[in-house]
C-alpha cells in the first residue's frame, strides 16, 4: 500500500514526455502494462459476458391474445413454448376448426395445453386418423379435447400411439376399452410398447401362478376394471398382491377371485396407502364389534373399502352407528360407504323425520340413487301424514 502515492506521481508524470504528446493521452492498456500485475488486473479486468436472456416470442404473444388464448394460464403451464421461435398456433386453430372446434374451446385448450400450438399439420392429420379408429366422429374427439387436452397432445410420437392401439387391440378390448383409456388414462399410449407388453405379461404370469386356466382373459379383465393399471409399475402390483395375500390369508383360488373381481380396482394404488388403509380397519372395526373374520369378509366382498382414506372412513362407520345401523347391516350392504358423510347424515335425517325403522326395514334404501330417495321420502311423508 506504501507504494501508492509513488505510483500516481509517475503517472502524474507521464504526459510531460514528449513522445507520449505526439500520440495523445497515455491508453489505459499502455499505462497499465507499466504496473505490476497484482495492481492493473482488478482495475482492468473485464467482466465476464452475461448469457442471452431467453425472452418470449412477442409475436407469439400477439397471435395468442388476438385467439382469445389465456396467456398468464399458459405461461404458468408451460413457460418454455412461449419462447419458441417457430410454431403452429394459426395451423392448429385452422386444422380444429376444420373439425368442429368453436374459437373459444381451440383458445381453451391452448391456455391449458401450450405444447399443442408445436404440433404440425401432418402430425394432426395422422394422429386425428388414429383416434377416428377408435371413435365415431370428428365430435366426439373435439368434445375430448376440450375437457382434457393433454388426453390428444401429450405425446407426439404417432408411431408409437398406433403400436398400442394395435397391442391393446389384440388383447381383445374393445372400442369402448380403448375410449376409456385414452380419456382416463392417456399416459398408456404415450408408454412404449415395451412397457406395456411388460405389464400385460406380469398379469398373465400371475394368473398362472394361482391356477387361472385363461392368462390372457385374466389380463385383459384386469385392464378392463382398472385404466390406470398400464401406468403403474408392475413392483406396486405385485407389492399390493403380496400384502392382500398375506394380510387376509387368501388361498390361491380365493385370491385369484379377488383380483377379477373388484379387486383388480385397488392394485394400482401405492402399497403404503393400502397397507395403512388396513391397518386402520383392523383397528377401527373390532372397537365396533367385529370379529376378525369380518374384516376379510368385507374386503373381500368390498375391496374399495381399501381405497377410502381413515379418517374419511372412520367419520362414516361412526356416522353409520350413531344413526342407529349395526356393523352387521354395513357388512350386508357395504357399498352405503360409498356415500359422503354429508350424504349418509342427511339421508338418516331425513328417515328419522318421517319414522322409517332402519333396524326392520334394512339400510338398502340409503344406498340408492338420489331421485329413488327422494320418491320414497314423499311416499312415506306422505303415509304417516294420513
Amino acid at each position: 500500500m506504501a507504494a501508492a502515492p509513488g505510483l500516481r506521481t509517475l503517472l502524474s508524470l507521464l504526459p510531460s514526455v514528449p513522445w507520449l504528446r505526439v500520440f495523445g493521452p497515455t491508453p489505459v492498456h499502455l499505462a497499465s502494462a507499466c504496473l505490476p500485475r497484482r495492481l492493473c488486473s482488478a482495475g482492468t479486468k473485464r467482466s465476464e459476458p452475461k448469457p442471452p436472456v431467453n425472452l418470449e416470442n412477442e409475436s407469439l404473444l400477439e397471435n395468442l391474445n388476438l385467439m382469445g388464448v389465456d396467456v398468464m394460464m399458459a405461461r404458468q403451464r408451460q413457460p418454455g413454448v412461449l419462447r419458441k421461435i417457430f410454431t403452429n398456433e394459426q395451423g392448429l386453430a385452422h386444422f380444429l376448426q376444420g373439425k368442429g372446434a368453436s374459437r373459444k374451446v381451440i383458445a381453451s385448450i391452448i391456455s391449458r395445453y401450450p405444447r399443442a400450438i408445436t404440433r404440425s399439420i401432418d402430425h394432426l392429420e395422422q394422429r386425428w386418423r388414429l383416434w377416428r379408429n377408435i371413435f365415431k366422429t370428428d365430435g366426439e374427439i373435439v368434445s375430448i379435447l376440450d375437457r382434457s387436452p393433454e388426453s390428444f397432445f401429450r405425446s407426439s410420437d404417432n408411431g408409437n400411439l398406433e403400436k398400442n392401439i394395435d397391442f391393446l387391440v389384440s388383447l381383445g378390448l374393445n372400442e369402448k376399452d380403448l375410449y376409456r383409456l385414452l380419456t382416463t388414462a392417456t399416459r398408456t399410449f404415450s408408454n412404449s410398447l415395451e412397457l406395456n407388453k411388460q405389464m400385460v405379461e406380469f398379469l398373465e404370469d400371475i394368473c398362472a401362478e394361482l391356477g387361472g386356466q385363461n392368462p390372457e382373459q385374466f389380463a385383459k379383465t384386469i385392464i378392463s376394471r382398472n385404466l390406470y393399471i398400464l401406468i403403474r409399475s408392475t413392483k406396486r402390483v405385485k407389492t399390493n398382491i403380496d400384502n392382500l395375500r398375506a394380510s387376509l390369508k387368501l388361498s390361491d383360488e380365493e385370491l385369484l377371485a379377488l383380483l377379477q373381481g373388484h379387486g383388480a380396482e385397488i392394485l394400482d394404488l401405492s402399497s403404503e396407502y393400502l397397507k395403512n388403509n388396513f391397518n386402520n380397519l383392523q383397528q377401527k372395526m373390532p372397537s365396533l364389534g367385529s370379529r376378525k373374520a369380518d374384516i376379510k369378509k368385507l374386503i373381500v366382498s368390498y375391496p374399495m373399502i381399501l381405497y377410502i382414506g381413515p379418517d374419511t372412513l372412520n367419520s362414516k362407520l361412526d356416522c353409520l352407528i350413531k344413526g342407529g345401523i349395526t356393523m352387521k347391516q354395513i357388512l350386508e350392504k357395504p357399498k352405503v360407504l360409498d356415500y359422503s358423510t354429508q350424504n349418509i347424515t342427511e339421508r338418516l335425517a331425513e328417515l328419522q323425520r318421517v319414522g322409517y325403522d332402519l333396524k326392520k326395514n334394512g339400510i338398502n334404501i340409503l344406498d340408492s340413487s338420489r331421485k329413488r330417495f327422494v320418491a320414497k321420502i314423499e311416499k312415506l311423508a306422505a303415509s304417516s301424514s294420513q
